[in-house]
């Protein structure tokens, strides 16, 4: 992993068939894809593109019909599902477009659940340390003990990324993290993704947003099943400063 010319990702024909009605049906026709330590990489394309069914399987929670996906090395079309999920655990970090958040509790128990599935591994304050640091990390660290229906969607996503990123993972999967927000959070979010790429922490967003792919290192657009480009961004735009040229928003009734 220390090796940044090591892939992290290495997806070697993959297909991905469903049988809907009896009739078999591709979502994935063999695409190879290498993704390398400390990229920032943008999936796209339109609705029914495979672009969720591949995320899915990149955050191993599908498997190939056919064809071998390699994280860090490691064959995971060989391991078990008891393998996988332990693979997550140590690893990955999950954001959904939904938020994924457990109703009717704090942004603190959200936050420290992915440590309760290590067991006696970490004790109750090493896990409360860790958990205002991460929600620290995202700006967060005044709404710590709010239930999540006293969040905005902004804040709602920002506990799931805190979640995300207490187990330090190598990489984080994004599924259309922005696709319930306003541009103006959109951007705060991109902003945080970004800042974690900058420490090092490998980033896959799927998105349909053009603005959004903009802060991407890398763009990888998806048509029906297949990989139709794939393309460094020479200039990604950084998402804090283009937040800043947002107009101001204007509360009801102020003076024009």
């Amino acid at each position: 992993m220390e090796n940044d010319t090591k892939s992290i990702i290495e997806v070697k024909d993959v297909w991905r068939t469903f049988i809907t009605g009896g009739t078999p049906f591709s979502a994935l026709r063999g695409i190879n894809l290498t993704v390398l330590p400390k990229e920032l990489v943008a999936i796209m394309g339109a609705s029914g593109s495979g672009k969720s069914t591949f995320m899915n399987m990149l955050g191993c929670l599908d498997r190939p019909s056919k064809g071998q996906y390699f994280f860090n090395g490691i064959d995971t079309t060989a391991k078990s599902n008891t393998e996988l999920a332990l693979l997550r655990r140590d690893y990955f970090g999950f954001v959904f477009q939904s938020y994924n958040l457990l109703p009717r509790t704090t942004s603190y128990e959200n936050v420290e659940l992915p440590l309760l599935y290590y067991g006696y591994k970490f004790g109750r304050s090493q896990r409360r340390d860790m958990v205002i640091a991460a929600l620290k990390q995202v700006g967060l660290e005044e709404k710590i003990y709010n239930k999540t229906n006293e969040l905005s969607g902004g804040q709602q996503q920002r506990v799931a990324i805190a979640r995300a990123i207490i187990n330090n993972p190598k990489i984080i999967f994004a599924d259309e993290p922005t696709g319930n927000l306003d541009t103006r959070t959109s951007f705060d979010i991109m902003a945080i993704f970004q800042g974690l790429n900058e420490k090092g922490t490998t980033v896959v967003i799927v998105t349909h947003e053009p603005d959004i792919s903009d802060f991407a290192k890398r763009k990888v657009v998806f048509k029906d099943g297949n990989i139709i480009s794939d393309d460094i961004n020479q200039t990604p735009k950084n998402a804090a400063q283009e937040r800043l040229k947002l107009p101001e928003l204007k509360e009801p009734g102020a003076a024009k």
